[in-house]
């Protein structure tokens, strides 16, 4: 390999790490909102707010820039389209984090305190199971033997997310003190994050695919 390609490859996964930070961040930003929602700490949240919707903008940006280094330089072309369908999809856990928080700005759900701390325990299974998949995507450009161990964490985290999400709804729905609609709109926020992990896992699915690929 030439000095120029070299470069080139360490420019590209300099800006892959780049970009995969920006997915972790948006995680911690979601579970920060969250709670700070959840505490009525308005200010707080509009902050994180804020600052997820930067973090999503400076992901998009740099999913374009590598999909054109990707498409124009020839450079790992045994996995390009892999690598392409690996960053459209960390991309859209992205843009999934960024949509929880607009939703609790759009609709101000009002969740109950006995909600909080399993509704924050959700959140935080939802979280790990996508910092997983952040670890998981980094091994395969750097050690893809330890793919599995962290796709393992993916699996065990999205297995928690159900877990807290089947108990959580059902306790909304045993609160006959609510209106019908108040428990739905709870039930729906509780589907909509716990979804985030169960895209997770599918991508995750898609990983171990290219990973077998690679080892062809």
């Amino acid at each position: 390999m030439s000095p120029s390609i070299h470069r080139r490859k360490l420019g590209i996964e300099k800006q892959i790490d780049d970009f995969l930070d920006q997915v972790s961040e948006a995680g911690l930003l979601l579970r920060q909102g969250v709670n700070a929602y959840l505490h009525d700490d308005v200010k707080a949240f509009q902050q994180k707010l804020d600052s997820i919707k930067e973090a999503e903008h400076r992901g998009d940006s740099l999913r374009r820039s590598l999909e054109e280094l990707l498409y124009t330089k020839t450079l790992i072309p045994e996995s390009r389209g892999d690598v392409l369908e690996l960053l459209e999809s960390m991309d859209s856990l992205l843009d999934r984090y960024k949509g929880t928080l607009w939703r609790f700005d759009i609709e101000c759900p009002e969740i109950s305190p006995e909600f909080h701390k399993k509704f924050l325990d959700l959140v935080t299974c939802v979280v790990e199971s996508v910092e997983a998949m952040v670890r998981a995507a980094r091994a395969f450009f750097k050690d893809i033997n330890a793919v599995a161990d962290h796709i393992q964490k993916v699996h065990f985290w999205e297995t928690e997310s159900d877990k807290i999400s089947t108990t959580l709804q059902r306790e909304i729905f045993r609160r006959g003190d609510l209106r019908l609609s108040h428990r739905s709109q709870i039930r729906d926020f509780v589907r909509h994050v716990d979804k985030i992990s169960d895209r997770a896992e599918d991508v995750a699915d898609s990983m171990s695919i290219y990973v077998i690929k690679r080892s062809l």
